[in-house]
């Protein structure tokens, strides 16, 4: 897969497969680890140990579908190839948490790719399902990279530059910015009580839930994820 947002949502869709009604995905870039982390959990019906020790064997799938199961081999050789893992937890009647780390600055690493799309297409599922979503970046203040050339006051000082170095790289490490939303919370507000049925389109006493689906609803959501995940890039 070209982009990593696919094997993304390769993994959700097992999700849902599962009987999942939440899914959370959390996404950490690391920049002054060179690390990639992400990790997505659910509350399906989970594996035995059995099942968690085959599920990486491409010739192994409990889909009737297709006769192997490339999904989450191949997301594991990308991370593998990226100086990376993936880790598999799962219980029986409780669910299964998928964590793959890859070296951020790896040649090889696929881009994030579509996030947006991905996101939307597990949102509007035809599988009833809350989506808690998290991307968060970590990334190295711009002080770091001025103490290396140039002529910042550290370099007129070429005795004293390894220190100043030392004590920039350690402490200069800008504040995490974070995207976050989670379906469950969208709906509470799109739930319209039936204090206010003229508002709502309702009739005198009752209330409307709008769903996610709703055209209007379902083109907001994109607008919104396209930002927040823009936000990050700024």
């Amino acid at each position: 897969m070209q982009e990593l947002s696919m094997h993304i949502l390769d993994v959700a869709q097992n999700s849902l497969d599962a009987g999942a009604t939440r899914i959370e995905i959390v996404i950490v870039e690391d920049l002054p680890s060179d690390k990639l982390t992400i990790r997505i959990t659910d509350n399906g019906r989970g594996m035995s140990q059995d099942i968690v020790a085959k599920v990486l064997d491409p010739f192994y799938t409990t889909r009737t579908t297709r006769r192997v199961g490339l999904g989450l081999p191949l997301f594991a050789a990308a991370a593998q190839d990226c100086d990376g893992d993936l880790k598999i937890e799962s219980t029986e009647g409780q669910g299964t948490t998928v964590v793959a780390t890859f070296q951020h600055s790896h040649i090889d690493r696929a881009p994030l790719g579509d996030m947006k799309s991905t996101l939307m297409s597990i949102i509007m599922s035809e599988h009833p399902c809350d989506l808690h979503y998290v991307h968060q970046l970590h990334s190295l203040a711009q002080g770091k990279m001025d103490c290396r050339g140039g002529t910042h006051p550290a370099n007129r000082h070429p005795e004293k530059r390894e220190l100043r170095e030392a004590k920039l790289c350690s402490q200069d490490v800008q504040p995490k910015r974070a995207f976050e939303f989670n379906t469950a919370d969208i709906k509470r507000e799109l739930a319209c009580p039936p204090l206010f049925p003229p508002a709502c389109g309702g009739m005198e006493g009752e209330g409307i839930n709008i769903p996610l689906s709703h055209p209007a609803v379902r083109e907001w959501l994109a607008e919104f994820i396209t930002e927040g995940e823009a936000s990050l890039q700024a």
